[in-house]
């Protein structure tokens, strides 16, 4: 008979992950003991117990923080995949037989950053769902949301504006300003600019910040899919607002060093149809689970006791 897996190693409490990742994403043994409904020594000793299984020390404690260590980072990704496997097998055998189709609506930039593990995770708890994905600007998909042809759509908003109400926050990351590594381009008068069609938010934050700034500047080119933007980027022809995650080398992040203002956070929203059947709140549990997930993995490292 083949060994079974993990036969020969000691097997790990699946609460004890649990524990571990509450820690990392609020950010101190406290706030977990809250969260978790335990007391705080007993949440220590769960970790405790963790660190004696794997044999290594997962939070290094200094004076009144504590901090993951390097063996704490290379735990985070497996504790969250085992959670989640776990939480995918439950699932496809306790949840309600859901059929149907949602029609689902996104950014286009968003097609090749966060769908498609989302939809990889979706169809395995839920075969019988059908997503039809609409990749289209935030503005058109929230015309489509009020004109019922779509079910339920993620689009981006700036904090302060009218399109961020009504829905529900699911991240916020920084916006900031993008050129090439060793360009030149920021430094023209008026900055030129590689921006997405008129009406995308993350091109009127960028406005907005350099107006306030009182910087000069012009809209040299214009793309609906940020790969257009990106062009102009890698040929050092203008600058632009990407999001703080997607910046590598070539490209660059600029900032007050070179004389560019803040622009400041923006949000993913999601929202749903007033006539969304259990097929498309299912779906929307799964979607706001996973970017949970991604809010864990971008937590800071250093947290507080």
């Amino acid at each position: 008979m083949e060994q079974l897996p993990g036969k020969g190693a000691p097997l790990v409490e699946l609460d004890l992950y649990r524990t571990f990742l509450v820690i990392v994403e609020c950010g101190s043994f406290s706030k977990a003991s809250e969260i978790i409904g335990r007391t705080p020594s007993a949440v220590s000793m769960q970790i405790k117990r963790l660190e004696a299984i794997l044999g290594v020390t997962v939070f290094a404690r200094e004076n009144r923080s504590v901090r993951m260590t390097a063996e704490g980072e290379a735990l985070l990704g497996y504790a969250r995949k085992i959670l989640l496997l776990n939480e995918e097998a439950v699932f496809l055998f306790r949840s309600p037989n859901v059929e149907g189709e949602v029609r689902f609506g996104a950014p286009s930039d968003f097609g090749t950053r966060f769908l498609p593990n989302i939809l990889a995770r979706f169809a395995r708890t839920h075969p019988g769902v059908s997503v039809d994905v609409h990749l289209d600007g935030s503005p058109q998909l929230l015309k489509g949301l009020r004109q019922n042809e779509l079910d339920l759509i993620l689009y981006t908003a700036r904090p302060d504006s009218d399109f961020a109400l009504g829905g529900e926050i699911v991240y916020t990351e920084p916006l900031v300003w993008v050129g090439l590594e060793g360009g030149i381009a920021y430094q023209r008068d008026p900055v030129p600019l590689a921006v997405s069609i008129s009406g995308c938010p993350w091109r009127r934050a960028a406005r907005i910040a350099l107006d306030k700034a009182e910087k000069p500047y012009r809209i040299a080119y214009q793309s609906f899919h940020s790969a257009g933007q990106e062009a102009a980027l890698l040929a050092d022809l203008a600058i632009a607002p990407f999001p703080a995650s997607v910046v590598n080398s070539p490209l660059q992040r600029l900032d007050d060093r070179h004389n560019l203002p803040e622009i400041g956070n923006y949000n993913i929203i999601l929202k749903e149809s007033s006539s969304a059947g259990k097929a498309t709140d299912a779906f929307a549990r799964h979607v706001i689970e996973s970017f949970k997930e991604l809010n864990t993995a971008s937590a800071p490292k250093a947290m507080s006791a």
